[in-house]
């Protein structure tokens, strides 16, 4: 078992995985607060640092590069200063910025919190939402067609700010099944029910729920049943429910459902434990592990990341360390 997870781990470095999705940058502002303000009653926060990382469907991709994969980003960004920083960012990052669409007419989204005494005081969103130009929405359907046949699999990372509409998923989902390769989605739960005929999807337990407008979910055997009607509405390959502490279900055809319990020994901060799972498993579907295994390698990667503070990725190493360990 060891062998086959370490195998699969060293297969990652010869895929290359397309995400489609809506890409921001999460910013912090570091400080500390001494006094009030005497124009208002709220904290003045003294700056003591700044920091920036790529998020929304830019961090799945961080996700891909540190696991020794190749990934491409199609997504817009805004003709700005900002514009240019999340460019920088992947170069950093070695993702392909290539493909991505400039829209003039909206700003590059940026989520600043304002953070101290290890407390965060107020988020300002910088962003526009809704559905694109036709322009737009063209150029992005032209990036997809040109990358799907030089990848391995597609990910849709879906956060409802406009990239994935239902003309984009579509012809995304068209195209994979065309070239024979997987289909992931990282779901929004207002779309929930528009990702037909894909691979896997990874919604939360919360997502699953409100996805399906589902009632009274309480025990595991609930999660497992409104799995398979989530796998039936879709029409997909299999579902991945993530929860938490209780692990993750993957639900595939025929009734066949396996509960897979958490790997993490610590847990100090869950954001974008998400996006490693979607990332994680994708991989090794491109690699052409079956789905029981993709799901287990993900939530070793997930164990991992959610050991870290803030937005984190897993690197092969880390996950070959805790697979090993984990089956000495």
């Amino acid at each position: 078992m060891n062998n086959k997870f370490l195998n699969l781990i060293d297969s990652f470095k010869k895929q290359s995985i397309l995400v489609v999705g809506d890409t921001m940058i999460d910013r912090f502002i570091w400080g500390k607060v001494r006094r009030i303000s005497p124009e208002a009653p709220v904290p003045i926060v003294e700056v003591t640092k700044e920091t920036q990382v790529l998020g929304g469907a830019a961090n799945v991709a961080s996700n891909i590069a540190a696991l020794g994969a190749k990934a491409y980003m199609v997504s817009t960004i805004g003709s700005d200063l900002y514009g240019k920083i999340l460019v920088d960012m992947f170069k950093e990052k070695k993702i392909n910025a290539d493909y991505l669409v400039y829209d003039d007419k909206r700003p590059t989204i940026v989520k600043s919190r304002i953070i101290a005494v290890s407390q965060q005081l107020v988020r300002i969103d910088k962003e526009v939402k809704g559905q694109f130009e036709s322009r737009i929405e063209n150029k992005l359907i032209s990036s997809i067609e040109a990358l799907i046949p030089k990848v391995n699999a597609v990910i849709i990372s879906d956060y409802g700010k406009g990239v994935v509409c239902q003309k984009i998923l579509k012809k995304t989902i068209t195209l994979a099944r065309k070239y024979k390769i997987p289909v992931t989605v990282d779901p929004k739960v207002e779309h929930f029910k528009k990702y037909k005929r894909i691979t896997t999807m990874t919604p939360n337990e919360k997502e699953a729920i409100e996805g399906m407008n589902a009632k009274n979910i309480e025990t595991g055997l609930d999660v497992e049943n409104l799995g398979k009607r989530i796998l039936k509405t879709l029409n997909s390959e299999s579902v991945v429910i993530t929860r938490g502490e209780k692990g993750m279900t993957l639900i595939e055809p025929n009734n066949k459902i396996t509960n897979i319990p958490t790997r993490a020994k610590e847990v100090y901060d869950v954001t974008g434990a998400g996006d490693t799972v979607i990332s994680t498993m994708t991989l090794a579907l491109a690699a052409k592990a079956d789905l029981l295994t993709s799901a287990e390698v993900a939530n070793f990667a997930a164990g991992i990341v959610v050991a870290k503070l803030g937005t984190a990725t897993a690197t092969p190493e880390e996950l070959k360390n805790v697979i090993s360990e984990f089956y000495k």
